[in-house]
């Protein structure tokens, strides 16, 4: 008699697990057909941003000849020439940009132009004559961190940043003394790429840029004092 009852149990747990088992597999067949309407309905909404992106023009501006253009890590340059040229069978353009302060001349292709920026217009030059107005910031901390901050301030590309370090490194005192040498550097140059950009903007002297830069500063009021 024992041995037919666990001969009976046995075939109940068989039959059980074969349930078990197709349950798991109707399971999963309706899972698959879940995830194949998920799969098609991402795959619709996906294509026409696919192709709106194919679409776009790259974000690319076109600047022309004797443009001038700001490299953030040189400053503003004129663009003398675009030309073309052709490197393992792929044509390249690209922009040659003259760097004056610095007599340097830069080859940038058109297709990675995303560091340049065109100058500034006359509302954000007037903006940076009111931040050079403005009182300096003083930081407590230590020289070395707070010229790199004003060193990737200047090297930014972003003219109130530039602004903004020319007016926190200007001294209302005797300046030669005042200053170190690593500060005069870094102060002065902010100040050209600053007046460079002011130039080029206002179409001005640079004996006009730096009379109105310095009225801003409070540096002319210094000068005459020391005359």
């Amino acid at each position: 008699m024992p041995k037919k009852q666990k001969s009976k149990k046995t075939k109940k747990i068989k039959n059980l697990k074969k349930i078990k088992i197709r349950k798991i597999k109707i399971k999963n067949k309706s899972e698959s057909k879940v995830l194949e309407k998920k799969t098609t309905v991402l795959s619709v909404d996906e294509k026409p941003e696919i192709k709106k992106i194919k679409k776009q023009p790259s974000e690319k501006r076109i600047y022309n000849l004797k443009d001038y253009v700001v490299y953030p890590k040189h400053g503003v340059g004129k663009i003398t020439a675009v030309e073309k040229a052709t490197i393992g069978e792929i044509d390249i353009q690209f922009y040659k940009i003259f760097i004056e302060k610095e007599k340097l001349t830069l080859t940038v292709p058109i297709n990675q132009q995303s560091k340049l920026r065109p100058i500034a217009s006359i509302n954000q030059i007037n903006k940076c004559i009111s931040i050079l107005k403005t009182k300096p910031k003083i930081k407590r901390t230590m020289w070395s961190r707070r010229a790199q901050e004003y060193d990737q301030k200047i090297n930014s590309g972003k003219i109130y940043e530039l602004a903004e370090v020319v007016k926190d490194l200007n001294k209302n005192t005797d300046i030669i003394a005042d200053q170190s040498y690593s500060e005069r550097q870094l102060f002065e140059k902010a100040y050209e790429r600053l007046k460079s950009e002011f130039e080029a903007v206002l179409k001005v002297s640079p004996e006009d840029v730096q009379k109105k830069m310095d009225k801003a500063l409070g540096r002319i009021r210094i000068l005459e004092n020391i005359e």
